[in-house]
């Protein structure tokens, strides 16, 4: 771009738009350090099993060259919370209508089911249109077996959700949501 006085100026840097916000696993992350910061609970990711095939030594380290998955992954996180086991699962989706069920796999799904028949908490939290809900998992699992929808309208997350709000500390009091629906029951 040409200044005033014929002066060029360079190496603008190209604004990208994406991930203004915190997307929602960091949103659940930083919820979960506060968590056990404040020792509410013990709530952690879960790590990807994976083997590694090969790998190089440099001056920097070990730097894995080939890997693979050594078995398919649960959900995303799990731990324990007032004496009860908590599972669940985060996705996100940037349609704005339905949330695709092909974002869970089948595996994922008879876990949820095992965790639930074992009495463990579990549920989905989905971040759709800039709102972020917690779905129980028994209601979703209903309704993917009565149903042939590929997907999960928004109209049914805001029935059968429940609003988390975004806040301070913590980020996403999750747990707010699991006292009234789960542990205030029992």
């Amino acid at each position: 771009m040409l200044y005033p006085n014929k002066i060029e100026k360079t190496g603008y840097k190209t604004v990208n738009y994406s991930n203004r916000g915190m997307n929602l696993e960091n949103l659940i992350n930083e919820t979960n350090e506060y968590y056990v910061e404040k020792d509410i609970a013990l709530i952690y990711k879960k790590p990807t099993p994976i083997g590694i095939s090969e790998a190089v030594y440099t001056e920097h380290g070990r730097i894995i060259k080939n890997g693979y998955f050594k078995a398919p992954s649960t959900l995303d996180y799990n731990g324990i919370y007032k004496g009860k086991y908590i599972e669940f699962e985060a996705k996100e989706t940037q349609k704005k209508t339905s949330f695709p069920l092909a974002n869970f796999h089948e595996h994922q799904l008879k876990y949820m089911k095992k965790v639930i028949n074992h009495g463990g908490i579990c549920f989905v939290i989905i971040k759709m249109n800039n709102q972020i809900f917690l779905i129980k998992g028994e209601d979703l699992i209903k309704f993917i077996d009565e149903n042939t929808r590929k997907s999960i309208p928004y109209e049914y997350l805001k029935e059968k959700g429940f609003v988390i709000k975004e806040s301070y500390n913590p980020a996403l009091d999750y747990l707010k949501i699991v006292d009234e629906v789960y542990l205030e029951r029992m």
